[in-house]
């Protein structure tokens, strides 16, 4: 990091090939050096990048990537930045940010370049009547990192409607296909989670559903609540939108910058997911701390497994809305968000975030797990 802050150049032409005579041309992507990362998360945190590379097309973000693997360069993907916390000292290696653009709609069949914002894409589906994405709205960050931890919220996962995924596979050099099956898609997890740095995704497929303007069933109780109807009920799609919005942003959960609140990562930990043996130890001891009658959340999560909320284990164990004296505090509006209120430092996120897991444990021995990706740091 020797040149100045924000020094700039234009990177290309840079003509090669490579063994298969594959032409990987990098043209005119912008390349900045001691570039700020901490403008382009949604938590606002974090130190430079030795190099941060923009790309706008897919040939690009496939010659970064070669580029830096062929000389053994630390390379950084950022997307829309709603799900990194990253280090005070920054990144010393390549940062490269996917800003490429592309929406196609074909029917039913959608397209997403990984570059595109998500809400705003959701957003466009709605507008068009169809239906599958709706309750995703809201959610910050691009569509190719929709896949990576399978995105979901108020009752849908994209696992619901994605067919497949174009990722560049660093492992053998070629561009692939990824059907929903090769994605390995649970519960905040995938293929991509599972093998961080060996796919970078370019382009996210989805089968949407034409029910003449209605949204997908509705299958969370939340939602189901403030539309007024049954669990399985359909709604205007535009109508089912509007009102997750309304609820994430009741809850800080939609980017505004005027509000410390949603300087976060949305949801700072999974929901913990629990053996049997493991949620009755846990109910055990929520009960004698807080009374036979306690009946935490839980909902079946399959094979003997019980998924409970972090955000009630939070509030229970005295981490409540606020809670902090520091510049990283609890949101005002949910406790499964930690915030920057404007002057914070990553050290700060983590010592808050540390002291959460700890008060956690120490109350209901159950281990909470932070959502976000770290980078140059750790929990």
């Amino acid at each position: 990091m020797t040149r100045p802050a924000g020094g700039t150049s234009e990177c290309g032409p840079w003509p090669r090939r490579d063994a298969r005579g594959t032409d990987r041309t990098l043209v005119h992507v912008q390349e900045l050096h001691d570039a700020p990362l901490a403008p382009l998360t949604t938590f606002r945190l974090g130190g430079p990048a030795a190099r941060l590379v923009t790309a706008t097309t897919d040939a690009e973000v496939v010659a970064t990537v070669r580029a830096a693997d062929e000389s053994g360069t630390p390379l950084l993907i950022i997307g829309g930045g709603s799900n990194l916390v990253i280090g005070d000292r920054g990144f010393d290696g390549t940062a490269l940010r996917i800003a490429t653009t592309g929406f196609t709609l074909d029917g039913t069949t959608l397209e997403l370049a990984a570059g595109e914002n998500w809400s705003d894409a959701v957003a466009r589906t709605v507008e068009t009547g169809l239906a599958g994405i709706e309750c995703l709205a809201g959610i910050p960050g691009s569509a190719g990192a929709t896949p990576i931890q399978n995105v979901g919220a108020y009752g849908q996962e994209v696992c619901d409607t994605i067919t497949e995924v174009v990722a560049y596979d660093r492992t053998t050099g070629e561009t692939v296909t990824l059907s929903a099956a090769e994605c390995a898609f649970r519960y905040r997890n995938s293929t991509f989670k599972d093998q961080p740095d060996r796919y970078v995704v370019l382009r996210v497929r989805f089968a949407l559903e034409d029910a003449g303007g209605l949204s997908a069933p509705i299958k969370y109780p939340e939602t189901a609540r403030a539309l007024g109807v049954e669990a399985g009920d359909r709604v205007p799609a535009a109508t089912a939108r509007e009102t997750v919005l309304r609820l994430r942003a009741g809850k800080g959960m939609v980017l505004d910058p005027a509000d410390h609140d949603t300087w976060s990562a949305g949801s700072f930990f999974h929901n913990p997911i629990l053996t049997d043996e493991a949620y009755a130890a846990f109910l055990a001891r929520a009960q004698d701390r807080l009374g036979p009658d306690t009946a935490p959340p839980a909902y079946p999560a399959g094979d003997g497994r019980t998924k409970t909320s972090a955000a009630w284990l939070i509030d229970k164990a005295g981490f409540t809305k606020g809670y902090g004296t520091g510049p990283a505090r609890i949101s005002t509006k949910h406790t499964l968000a930690l915030t920057n209120r404007g002057e914070a430092t990553t050290e700060d996120l983590l010592t808050l975030a540390r002291e959460v897991v700890a008060g956690v444990h120490a109350a209901f021995g159950v281990t909470l797990v932070n959502e976000p990706v770290t980078v140059g740091v750790s929990i």
